[in-house]
């Protein structure tokens, strides 16, 4: 728990002995060998499994076994509470974190050629579009089908039987993630034209002369490219599960970055032979539309090479960690039709997620050109916070409360409680920080090229919007992991389609209202073009009450396994008043530190900067429990 001031055991090695118990890893060096001194002349034979001489003086039924049980209790409970959301999670958050960067990297680049209008709708459109095979296929779906089957396995030292199933998982995921890759490919005409209805207008827009390129000929051109490369993702979310169910958080979760570098040398370097100003520099608003649209395709078969890349980057080290591994395709070994009874359920609560995002893109196609960019460019930063702080302590718990026998209810719930309490400790200060200085946030990141001031008033506005559920929705990211690891995938499946229906009903009517304002008239910021209207921020304000809706849900669904589970509301309220004092040195630098001798990205980081580390400050000087998990393993190694 995050409570807990000691520091975790470093995660164990492929090929290690089996780990002993928390007691004998911290063993002194010189202590006897199991077996020099354990059986000394003239006394009594030592007890069953006995490795020190303290667990050899501990006979069957004396009060000395029943002193150490405890103290292997209390041990375990110990080295219990500080491994799962402790050094798991600063792993997965390292390796998030190393992703999120580049990808915050390559949208800014994606910003720089592209801007927030018509072309950044094809490309987020692209990225979404075979998005179901990932969401359906990969990491969310494995998390409740796959890791817990898999860990189980482990732990109960059938590494034989835990390859086998891992291997009839791969084969039926290639082979349904290649064939519905296929099927993309050759229908990607009729797909785009349901899924971007509103792109269908864009023919006689083009033939008027009032648009300069037709968005639906261009996004079927490349997603016939992305449902490949999403392919290759399904896979590398395989070597997640495997990589994660035996402690390795870091290279999975790194492993993103290939892609990301692919889509960067992609674009560079198709803008560099694709324009005739190579790189465009100073000269984006006269680059012509068909050479800015074979730059987008050049982008996606980048990301094809970055799939693969993606997958092989892991592969080497999940099949060092397997015994027994072969691809198969049978639901004859142990475990996979297990599997699939947990998988079904989810697949249902995962389509319902990808329902709603496709009603918002769907939506969104209707509306002024630029929203679908908008959402794209503000679910960035959006979720950057969600995977850094939510994504790496729910996946890291994942495996560890699997491990937990069904019949500790009180020590699962426990550990629940307190991995929220770890979550909120960073969420907290991030909402507030995107309400209070988002646009500070979306500038420094985004403004440059034909990303303009109208572009970073739009995206705060949605970013700000998505900002009032980012508290539910990490918080239900794990207790919907709470649920899987209990066995039981059919009750987030269920709340999964009260999310979607409250958040279509809400923001489909909140989105033509907002729709008829422009950033333009109410930020009085002058026009150049098609003003950029605020329909996405209606779209982003239903998501957030969606979440707060299936967060309701699924506590209430836990407390029926104990009715006395609560969230940890009151510690949010302590940091919630501690991220309000962290606040208030950065208003007042906001304030009295002019922004215009300064960059925009130079001066919304130095904003920032102050505010996350007087944040992080104020919590280590509160003594915040929370903070000794994330930052106490890194100033202790300081003080070494």
């Amino acid at each position: 728990m995050a409570d807990e001031r000691t520091e975790p055991d470093e995660p164990e090695e492929p090929g290690d002995a089996p780990r002993r118990s928390p007691e004998s890893v911290a063993e002194p060096q010189n202590e006897p060998s199991p077996d020099a001194n354990l059986d000394p002349s003239g006394l009594s034979a030592p007890a069953d499994g006995a490795e020190t001489l303290e667990e050899a003086d501990a006979a069957p039924g004396s009060d000395a076994e029943d002193a150490l049980a405890a103290d292997r209790a209390r041990k375990d409970v110990e080295a219990d509470r500080a491994g799962g959301a402790g050094s798991g999670a600063l792993l997965v958050a390292a390796g998030i974190f190393a992703s999120r960067v580049i990808g915050l990297v390559r949208d800014r680049a994606v910003a720089f050629f592209f801007g927030s209008g018509a072309f950044a709708d094809v490309y987020r459109l692209a990225l979404r579009a075979p998005n179901f095979l990932q969401n359906l296929l990969g990491e969310g779906t494995l998390s409740a089908s796959f890791i817990p089957i898999y860990s189980r396995m482990l732990e109960e030292g059938r590494e034989e039987a835990a390859g086998r199933f891992a291997g009839a998982i791969f084969g039926l995921l290639a082979a349904v993630a290649f064939g519905a890759a296929l099927l993309g490919v050759l229908l990607a005409e009729p797909f785009v034209a349901v899924i971007a209805s509103g792109f269908l207008q864009d023919a006689e827009k083009l033939q008027a002369g009032t648009i300069v390129i037709d968005r639906y000929d261009l996004a079927v051109q490349v997603t016939r490219l992305t449902f490949p490369m999403t392919a290759f993702l399904v896979l590398s979310a395989w070597c997640l599960g495997v990589l994660n169910s035996h402690r390795k958080f870091l290279l999975s979760y790194f492993a993103p970055v290939a892609w990301n570098v692919a889509l960067l040398a992609a674009l560079f370097g198709g803008a560099y032979l694709i324009f005739d100003d190579p790189l465009g520099i100073g000269a984006l608003d006269v680059v012509p539309a068909d050479q800015l649209s074979r730059l987008l395709v050049a982008v996606f078969i980048g990301g094809v090479a970055g799939g693969v890349l993606q997958f092989l980057v892991q592969l080497p080290t999940a099949l060092k960690l397997m015994k027994g591994f072969r691809p198969t395709i049978s639901l004859q070994v142990e475990g996979v039709r297990e599997g699939i009874r947990a998988f079904v359920p989810v697949v249902l609560g995962r389509g319902a997620y990808q329902l709603s995002g496709y009603l918002d893109f769907w939506l969104s196609t209707f509306v002024a050109a630029g929203a679908l960019g908008a959402i794209g460019y503000a679910q960035t930063l959006y979720l950057l916070p969600i995977s850094l702080f939510g994504m790496s302590v729910a996946a890291s718990e994942l495996p560890e409360l699997s491990r937990i026998s069904p019949t500790e209810l009180d020590r699962f719930l426990t550990r629940v409680a307190g991995s929220v309490r770890q979550i909120l400790y960073l969420i907290i200060p991030t909402v507030v920080g995107y309400l209070g200085f988002g646009f500070l946030v979306v500038g420094a990141f985004y403004q440059t090229g034909q990303f303009d001031l109208d572009d970073t008033w739009q995206v705060t506005l949605v970013l700000m919007a998505y900002s009032l559920g980012m508290i539910a929705t990490t918080a239900g990211r794990l207790l919907q992991n709470a649920f899987y690891a209990l066995n039981d995938t059919k009750t987030p499946a269920k709340i999964a389609v009260w999310r979607v229906v409250v958040s279509a009903l809400i923001g489909a009517g909140l989105m033509f209202w907002f729709d008829r304002f422009s950033v333009n008239e109410v930020f009085g910021i002058p026009s150049e073009g098609d003003p950029l209207r605020l329909g996405a921020v209606g779209l982003a304000l239903g998501s957030a009450v969606g979440a707060w809706v299936e967060l309701w849900r699924l506590v209430g669904a836990l407390r029926q396994h104990d009715a006395a589970f609560r969230l940890p509301w009151a510690a949010g309220l302590r940091m919630l008043g501690l991220a309000g004092l962290a606040a208030i040195p950065t208003a007042a630098i906001r304030w009295l530190v002019p922004a215009e001798p300064f960059p925009i990205w130079a001066y919304g980081i130095g904003v920032i900067a102050v505010y996350g580390l007087s944040y992080l400050t104020l919590g280590h000087l509160f003594d915040f429990d929370e903070s000794d998990a994330w930052l106490g393993r890194f100033l202790r190694r300081l003080k070494r």
